[in-house]
């Protein structure tokens, strides 16, 4: 894959976990307590693969930071030599993706968001809440699969399977989502590092 099809590969994956995010905004979150912490912070590495019946498949990886002060969001997507290719900031007002030659794409909401940076709309749920350990399904979840130690592992949402594993004190570590419509598929793989 070229160095262009990588930087809009990680900037569509940017968009997308975005609006994860901001979607999660506005759904209820009753097993996080945002009171009790300043910042949530996650790092590691993802891996996102498209398939399209009519298309060669693409596929990108690098490495993310996910910085969470309960108003404030960003999210930082590296190429495999550590230099950022994208950043995105989400605020209750709306959201920014600053693309690595500065150029910038505001948008009030996340559908806007999609459509400008995706040309299409996407469903979109609630990724803020998947980073954290679930013990109380939340709403519109359903396939759910609970673990040994009462934890939500396996479930759908907003048409997308999600599979959360090797938790630690924060969260699953191992993150797999799916998401098929029509001959299209995506992928999306995110392992958290140890702080």
């Amino acid at each position: 894959m070229s160095l262009r099809a990588w930087q809009v590969w990680c900037q569509r994956f940017a968009a997308v976990m975005a609006l994860l995010w901001l979607a999660g905004c506005v759904a209820p979150t009753p097993s996080l307590d945002q009171s009790s912490q300043t910042e949530f912070l996650r790092y590691g590495r993802f891996a996102l693969k498209a398939e399209d019946f009519n298309r060669n498949p693409e596929a990108v990886q690098g490495g993310f930071t996910w910085r969470d002060t309960g108003g404030r969001f960003s999210l930082d997507l590296t190429d495999p030599m550590g230099s950022v290719i994208a950043r995105v900031v989400v605020e209750r007002t709306g959201a920014t993706l600053t693309r690595a030659n500065g150029e910038q794409i505001y948008a009030k909401t996340p559908d806007a968001l999609m459509q400008s940076v995706l040309g299409q709309n996407v469903p979109v749920d609630g990724l803020r809440n998947w980073l954290h350990t679930i013990k109380t399904p939340l709403p519109g979840m359903s396939m759910i699969v609970m673990d040994a130690d009462g934890r939500v592992q396996t479930f759908e949402q907003s048409g997308w399977r999600v599979q959360l594993s090797r938790f630690d004190a924060l969260g699953p570590q191992l993150l797999v989502l799916t998401h098929s419509e029509g001959s299209k598929n995506v992928a999306i793989r995110l392992v958290v590092d140890h702080p």
